[in-house]
């Protein structure tokens, strides 16, 4: 509308002829095009100074009604009343009435000396150039009223997922509590009368694999002792482990660990996937493998996924000493790389077993 405006001042003015006199027809085209450009900078959305948007429109309101006064039967009344509609949309009551009487009165003298009703011209134009500017506040009014109405919506939007959201957290937190008081103090409890065992088997020279196995008892109870604190830091929003937490699982269980590749950040479910694929498959190595046995760990990492390799070498697992793994087994890990929009693949691999997770790093 604003581009279409300016266009039919220009074309009106070039159809109007010009004056006879030769300063009017160097007049009248500045005249217009600064006019013009003053309209085009007052309604520019990038100037937000009100100064600036005052001083446009009042200016083009002037040059509307000096084209006004040079150019009886040109466009420039239309540009001050357009003026006048810019003051009504963009500026502020008080400084709108104040810069719109100025234009209107300039229009409406201008309009009187061109006209043989003088007064009459001056009351018609000054009537009409009022219930324009009125029309154009009004609608001005309304469209403050509307931004108003959907800031104080979108405002209420915000508030009340903040409150789903701390509903959550608080419910997250009661399930840490019970989870921490329930099983972690459980296991707590179980780690020491399995240690107490341990020693009272050592002291009475009970069987050696009877020693051996309280041993490994109590190796699980405490890794299951620290599962259950990440669960409940998780539940509190710690940070989830992930492929940093690698290393420190592999070394534990004896592994050799290897990475190739870039390392590149990570959503925590899809990071947790791969830390969860190798705990697994280091515990079936444990179990099915045999004491003996042992296992590569390789991380790799490559522009467009990353995959994780967990081989082991096979063995016998000692059925006096074998010991359940922790219950997380290959079909929640597949499940969990599904949901990650990757793919586990598991099978054998020479005497001894592979586990191999591949994620798409465009996931993230």
């Amino acid at each position: 509308m604003v581009w279409a405006s300016t266009a039919v001042i220009a074309i009106d003015s070039v159809l109007a002829g010009f004056p006879a006199s030769h300063a009017a027809r160097i007049a009248v085209p500045i005249i217009t095009a600064a006019g013009l450009a003053l309209w085009l900078a007052g309604t520019a959305s990038r100037i937000t100074d009100i100064r600036i948007v005052t001083l446009c429109f009042t200016a083009a309101g002037l040059c509307g009604a000096v084209l006004d006064r040079i150019q009886i039967a040109g466009p420039g009344y239309i540009l001050g009343f357009m003026a006048l509609a810019g003051m009504g949309l963009r500026l502020p009551r008080r400084i709108a009435l104040i810069s719109g009487g100025i234009v209107v009165v300039s229009l409406a003298v201008a309009e009187a000396y061109a006209s043989q009703q003088g007064l009459q011209a001056f009351l018609n134009l000054g009537i009409g150039g009022c219930f324009l500017f009125l029309s154009s506040a009004f609608a001005g009014a309304n469209r403050l009223a509307r931004e108003a109405a959907e800031a104080q919506l979108a405002e209420e939007a915000a508030a009340r997922e903040a409150r789903e959201e701390a509903a959550r957290l608080a419910e997250r937190g009661r399930m840490a509590r019970e989870l921490h008081d329930v099983l972690a103090h459980t296991l707590s409890g179980l780690a020491v009368h399995l240690e107490g065992a341990r020693l009272l088997a050592e002291k009475t020279s009970a069987d050696p694999r009877l020693v051996a196995q309280l041993t490994d008892a109590h190796g699980l109870a405490r890794d299951g002792l620290a599962g259950a604190r990440r669960v409940v830091e998780t539940l509190r929003g710690d940070p989830l482990p992930g492929p940093a937490h690698i290393p420190e699982l592999a070394g534990k269980a004896g592994a050799t660990f290897v990475v190739t590749g870039v390392p590149q950040p990570l959503p925590g479910e899809a990071g947790l996937a791969l830390y969860r694929t190798v705990q697994e498959a280091l515990t079936n190595t444990a179990k099915h493998a045999g004491p003996l046995a042992y296992a590569d760990v390789v991380l790799a990492w490559t522009p467009v996924e990353v995959a994780v390799t967990v081989t082991d070498s096979g063995g016998v697992p000692d059925p006096d000493t074998a010991l359940p793994s922790g219950g997380f087994g290959l079909t929640g890990l597949a499940e969990r790389a599904a949901l990650a929009g990757g793919h586990l693949e598991v099978g054998p691999s020479g005497a001894g077993w592979r586990v191999n997770l591949t994620l798409p790093l465009g996931s993230r």
